[in-house]
């Protein structure tokens, strides 16, 4: 999210969803936490999402594909523990999975608009659509953490500055494509699963803030429902 100073200013489909699922094996950073030994609440539900054997026991294998998981997206202490924040982003992983190509079955992204840019912040997910038909998406996005909700209703994207710094964060915000005061579509550096969110922005990877920055225009509707979890 940033300041609206006024300066000169159905391709990736599934794939944006189930690339992120496939957990490489990736080495530590040279200072990494420790692993810890203990079971976490939500231990066989960790398991069973990164393909380890479901015992509900922790063991050394289970912590390093855990701790991998929490280095990946940013999740805070990265100890290899299977405690809800962990398991919270794995499950809405699934649940945005599970959605498939059609983003819009509950149908609660006006399709009487034309062309118009989605974003459910109960799955974190958005996508374009022109009506009824998908136009890009679905894809995993990043919203407003408790206290820098994204704002939800039916707005128009009013500017765009593809080079737009915040001077409130002082942070780069490529892309940007603003829909509500401060509020923009724009790219940022990190897992979109990174907890617990933007300062109100709709935080995309870079690939996606440039194709949405190619399919959007001033003017276009932008309609944003439901409520991000943990909001």
């Amino acid at each position: 999210m940033g300041d609206i100073r006024r300066r000169s200013a159905v391709a990736l489909g599934l794939a944006g969803l189930v690339a992120p699922l496939t957990l490489a094996a990736t080495a530590a950073p040279a200072q990494a936490a420790s692993c810890t030994t203990q079971a976490g609440p939500y231990q066989k539900q960790v398991e069973k999402f990164l393909g380890r054997t479901v015992d509900g026991k922790q063991s050394s294998g289970d912590c390093k594909a855990i701790q991998a998981f929490q280095n990946k997206h940013g999740i805070t202490p990265a100890i290899g523990y299977a405690g809800s924040v962990t398991w919270g982003v794995m499950d809405l992983m699934n649940k945005q999975k599970a959605v498939g190509n059609n983003p819009n079955k509950d149908g609660k992204c006006p399709v009487n608009k034309g062309r118009i840019a989605c974003v459910n912040l109960t799955l974190q997910l958005s996508w374009i659509q022109d009506g009824s038909r998908l136009v890009y998406g679905p894809v995993p996005v990043r919203t407003g953490r408790d206290g820098y909700e994204t704002r939800t209703g039916l707005k128009k994207i009013y500017w765009r500055d593809i080079d737009h710094v915040s001077n409130i964060y002082d942070v780069p915000m490529p892309y940007s494509q603003f829909f509500d005061g401060g509020q923009a579509f724009h790219s940022v550096n990190l897992s979109m699963w990174n907890p617990p969110g933007s300062h109100g922005c709709v935080n995309m990877t870079t690939t996606t803030a440039k194709k949405y920055w190619s399919l959007l225009r001033k003017g276009d509707d932008v309609f944003v429902y439901g409520r991000k979890p943990g909001t």
